[in-house]
């Protein structure tokens, strides 16, 4: 897939009126973008509720502004939508668009035949969007989806005036950030909050270990399983995975607190008023929970690093978010599948804080602050961009509590000196997922 290029605004007017002219509409060439020819309805189902749902719906007022002919309705089904979907195909009544978060249940439509490819869209996503984006929506050559609200799961935040006190800068490879840890435990701070009482948290931090150690083409055939969790590479990235979880007098409260800690509590942990550790290694929502719970300022009182480079690895980014799929194609569906993936309609969401984009042609200046500008660019211009590899996976194995790689990796935190017991368990559960 070629690399993306900058992205030329005016084919989004190109696009919609080639649309219209297809469906029958009049030619009247006194209509800026052809807009206003598009008539019809479309449904949207979506995971995004509350504030979410809220930005969201702001998109969809941008998209009516130019298309006030077509009656668009987004409906929030939460984490439901794995079965609210599935119920919708399987009763013939699916609704024209969804955001769905996990690859592989796109995947699971597309061999069912319900979805359809996204050819009228296919050359601008190739020109505007990191191939990462769209190739985890493409199956035998056909794109049906692409990555709209993205995460960086490649950041570590830090706590300033902690690093400040013990003398310490953000890490240049992954030997200097030990080297950080040890220093800032002697000057009286742990290095590490950790909350894994759901285990993703460790799915995250082997991804990123493993991404970077064992390279992009090991990471697509592992999470693909075509060589076994028993294979060396990752026996060598549970080692290095074991060189921070397996530091317990430098984790807040031990190994056995962060086993019972939630993810928004080791955020505390790391910046409220009197913090008792300096860095959290998690994804680009950290900082929504650190504004939400916590007095700290960006800045002055957090930042942000990117996941350190390993062995001299280059740049890479490992991601999560929402892809957005076709059930129905019709004129409207089209019309606004072709927006959702303008520059234009993740500019209002980035505005509104909490939303990263993969296209790549989004100004960095439409997002509210520096921080999350640094982290929200780094997937639009990463070299190297892979989806979440649990997200990737069966459910059974990769993203359910208290099973699969959640568990196993969770129990591997409680025994890091297992490698050879975590890596077998891990291939046991991803045969029996894959049967």
């Amino acid at each position: 897939m070629r690399k993306p290029k900058l992205y030329v605004v005016a084919l989004f007017a190109a696009v919609l009126a080639l649309l219209v002219a297809g469906c029958g509409g009049d030619d009247d060439e006194g209509d800026e973008g052809g807009g206003e020819e598009v008539s019809g309805s479309a449904e949207l189902s979506g995971v995004w509720t509350g504030e979410e749902a809220k930005s969201f719906n702001a998109v969809l007022d941008g998209f009516t502004e130019q298309n006030p002919d077509v009656d668009v309705k987004y409906r929030p089904v939460g984490d439901e939508i794995p079965t609210v979907l599935a119920t919708s195909v399987e009763g013939g009544n699916p609704p024209d668009l969804a955001a769905v978060p996990q690859p592989g249940l796109v995947e699971e439509f597309v061999d069912k035949g319900a979805l359809q490819p996204l050819d009228f869209v296919e050359d601008d996503l190739n020109e505007n969007y990191n191939p990462g984006a769209i190739d985890i929506a493409t199956f035998d050559g056909k794109v049906y989806g692409f990555l709209f609200k993205a995460a960086n799961k490649s950041t570590i935040w830090y706590n300033v005036p902690l690093f400040e006190q013990a003398g310490v800068q953000p890490p240049d490879d992954f030997d200097q950030f030990l080297a950080n840890a040890k220093t800032l435990q002697q000057s009286g701070t742990k290095a590490y909050s950790i909350g894994v009482d759901a285990g993703w948290p460790m799915t995250d931090l082997f991804e990123n270990i493993y991404l970077r150690q064992a390279g992009a083409d090991k990471y697509d055939q592992l999470a693909k399983h075509e060589i076994p969790w028993t294979d060396q590479s990752v026996k060598d990235a549970l080692e290095t995975m074991a060189e921070v979880v397996g530091d317990s007098g430098n984790i807040v409260g031990g190994t056995s607190q962060a086993l019972e800690t939630d993810f928004p509590t080791s955020v505390q942990n790391a910046f409220k008023e009197d913090p008792e550790g300096a860095q959290v290694l998690e994804g680009d929502f950290v900082a929504g929970e650190i504004t939400a719970s916590t007095p700290a300022q960006p800045g002055t009182d957090f930042d942000v690093f990117d996941f350190p480079s390993i062995d001299g690895s280059e740049p890479a980014v490992v991601g999560g978010g929402d892809t957005i799929i076709m059930f129905d194609d019709t004129p409207a569906s089209e019309a606004l599948v072709t927006y959702l993936a303008s520059a234009e309609a993740h500019e209002i969401w980035a505005g509104r804080g909490g939303f990263s984009s993969a296209n790549t042609s989004l100004d960095e200046s439409s997002y509210p602050d520096e921080i999350t500008a640094r982290t929200a660019t780094a997937i639009a211009e990463a070299d190297t961009f892979r989806f979440d590899m649990s997200d990737l996976q069966p459910a059974a194995f990769g993203a359910t509590v208290g099973q699969g790689m959640w568990k196993d990796l969770t129990d591997f935190m409680a025994d890091p000196d297992d490698v050879d017991g975590t890596a077998a368990q891990l291939e046991k559960d991803a045969k029996d997922a894959y049967k």
